[in-house]
């Protein structure tokens, strides 16, 4: 270790790409660590901000160093940026958590409900009104991020008038927590409540 330490200091191209590295590593574990923590992962964010905290500090303390060395104030400032756009990335594909689904239907003839509730998906449907007159569809489904594409594709292929917005849930209770929480491919909790 103190050898790779000594290559690096004695060459200071070496010294601004670590840096750099180092910084992309920590600036995504930190994204990433907000964000499963925002979801309830306490323990997850607790491991993830000890590895980002123990990084940063060899980061910052060569660029602290060698503060008369431009180039490493660069790299420095270019690992953090790349690190946020990484770990955003990251986050996305790792899809930890559920979101909540909500969608509004005018076509009854593509009768939205039904046909989710073929392929798996466990729905809430509501009657509604949209400027008193035309009655539309509600529906609430609930499911793994991992899921959403194939769930919003599937909704735009059915009715692609239908408008929807996605949500992050925190936490749910419900019928069907268990069986999302098994990997199964219901997909709905009909009872929410916020910790």
């Amino acid at each position: 270790m103190s050898l790779l330490i000594q290559l690096i200091d004695s060459h200071p191209a070496l010294l601004a790409v670590a840096i750099f590295c180092a910084r992309i590593v920590d600036v995504s574990l930190g994204t990433v660590r907000i964000l499963v923590g925002f979801r309830g992962y306490r323990l997850l964010a607790a491991l993830i901000g000890f590895c980002e905290a123990a990084i940063w500090i060899l980061a910052a303390s060569k660029v602290i160093g060698h503060v008369d060395h431009w180039y490493l104030v660069i790299a420095y400032a270019a690992g953090y940026a790349t690190g946020n756009f990484v770990g955003i990335t990251l986050e996305r594909r790792l899809g930890v958590g559920r979101e909540l689904v909500r969608v509004i239907s005018y076509c009854s003839a593509c009768n939205l409900a039904e046909q989710l509730t073929k392929r798996g998906y466990s729905v809430v449907e509501l009657a509604g009104r949209h400027r008193g007159e035309a009655s539309v569809q509600v529906l609430y489904v609930v499911d793994r991020r991992r899921r959403m594409p194939e769930l919003l594709r599937l909704v735009h292929e059915l009715d692609p008038a239908a408008i929807y917005t996605v949500t992050d849930v925190k936490s749910c209770h419900g019928e069907d927590v268990h069986a999302l929480d098994a990997g199964g491919s219901r997909g709905m909790a009909l009872r929410f409540k916020r910790k």
